[in-house]
């Protein structure tokens, strides 16, 4: 009888300790998961927010012949220098597409900026920066 109970002791053990390595496994990939996502192409800034911080820029994404507000190319000089690939994933986000973004016009408002630094040549999806 004492011998079934320490054999059932055993396996429980072992079953507890399976139990918390998976638990550790789970919470490992969580955070891990947790942590990819909030730093992507914008760093920690959500995808939203730098695209909610270039609006002025609304009408010259969808006008290749539009004026380009002095507001907009600060935002964009801004960005540019400080994360030029948050630029891209905004211009090629579902939340730019719904916003009418036509990407082929937007990857040229940095030229129209006469934005230096735009990093001409560098490929943004199927799009090229003049």
């Amino acid at each position: 009888d004492t011998q079934q109970n320490k054999k059932k002791n055993k396996n429980k053990r072992r079953s507890m300790k399976r139990c918390r390595f998976v638990a550790v496994a789970v919470m490992s990939l969580l955070i891990t998961l947790t942590y990819t996502e909030a730093v992507g192409e914008c760093g920690r800034m959500p995808i939203g927010q730098a695209a909610a911080s270039l609006s002025p820029c609304l009408p010259a994404t969808k006008n290749p012949r539009g004026k380009v507000p002095p507001v907009c190319c600060a935002k964009v000089g801004a960005l540019i220098r400080t994360n030029p690939r948050c630029l891209c994933a905004v211009m090629l986000s579902p939340l730019a597409k719904r916003a009418g973004i036509n990407p082929g016009i937007a990857i040229g408002v940095p030229k129209r900026c006469n934005i230096r630094n735009r990093q001409a040549g560098k490929r943004c999806g199927r799009y090229t920066v003049p």
